[in-house]
């Protein structure tokens, strides 16, 4: 049986085929789940519609998460269409890739300003447009992070901050909502080679060092973090709420590596 049959969903934040985002809705599909995609821009949006169109997705909407006129347009739409929504996923994050690089103290107030209203705030305007839009049996809402939210990478800066701030907001939320049976968790993944990833400089260096220090001594694949995805949006995992998950390898737990 496939485990979201009948269910509704929402992926934000898909940039290409490669993104972590687009597994996550590719296997959603897979499991029966009704989607709806959104993009930011007429940048994205001919990308977009492509790849929804390989899902058999008719519902593809304009977002911009810095406009809070966009959020709300986004699910009055939404209602239009659907009578209840089952679980979102928020794979949303920007920050300017120049200042992905040196030293942190570097960071602009400008950017510091957009980087978290975009990576991290977005999570919490879309969680409040969405909580009473929910199924009446509940829902679940899944975000994206990376090890850099509790410990230093290399030219991760501004965003390894965004991430810190973006794992605790989904405890906050996860105890604002769970008198609803609504459920907030997070998936950090090891490096991937998305677009996202590449914007930071030594991007190669922080792959090549996660893929050898890892027990598993790889670094997850796209399907191997989807599949991670799907158990946090499924009712596989209806007891679990406010935690996040790592997709790593393992690398997480190590201290000192192996020589």
């Amino acid at each position: 049986m496939k485990l979201l049959k009948g269910k509704k969903g929402l992926v934000m934040g898909i940039a290409n085929e490669r993104s972590i985002a687009w597994g996550i809705a590719n296997e959603a599909y897979n499991q029966g789940a009704d989607l709806c995609l959104t993009y930011q821009n007429e940048i994205f949006k001919e990308r977009i519609l492509k790849l929804g169109k390989t899902i058999n997705c008719n519902n593809i909407l304009e977002c911009d998460v810095e406009k809070i006129t966009d959020i709300k347009n986004l699910f009055q739409t939404l209602k239009t269409r659907w009578d209840k929504i089952d679980f979102i996923v928020h794979a949303l994050a920007f920050s300017n890739k120049d200042e992905l690089k040196g030293n942190f103290y570097d960071t602009s107030k400008s950017n510091f300003r957009k980087t978290l209203l975009i990576s991290t705030f977005s999570l919490t305007e879309i969680t409040k447009e969405a909580q009473d839009f929910m199924s009446p049996d509940g829902g679940s809402i899944l975000t994206l992070s990376y090890i850099g939210g509790i410990r230093t990478t290399p030219n991760y800066n501004i965003m390894g901050v965004a991430k810190s701030a973006l794992e605790a907001s989904v405890r906050y939320l996860s105890v604002d909502l769970g008198k609803k049976n609504i459920r907030v968790n997070s998936l950090s993944s090891g490096p991937m080679r998305t677009l996202a990833g590449s914007a930071i400089t030594g991007a190669r260096h922080i792959f090549r060092h996660s893929e050898k220090n890892s027990p598993l001594e790889r670094n997850p694949s796209l399907m191997e973090v989807s599949k991670s995805a799907i158990y946090l949006i499924s009712d596989l995992s209806s007891g679990v709420t406010g935690e996040n998950h790592f997709v790593d390898g393992g690398y997480n737990i190590t201290a000192i590596p192996k020589e």
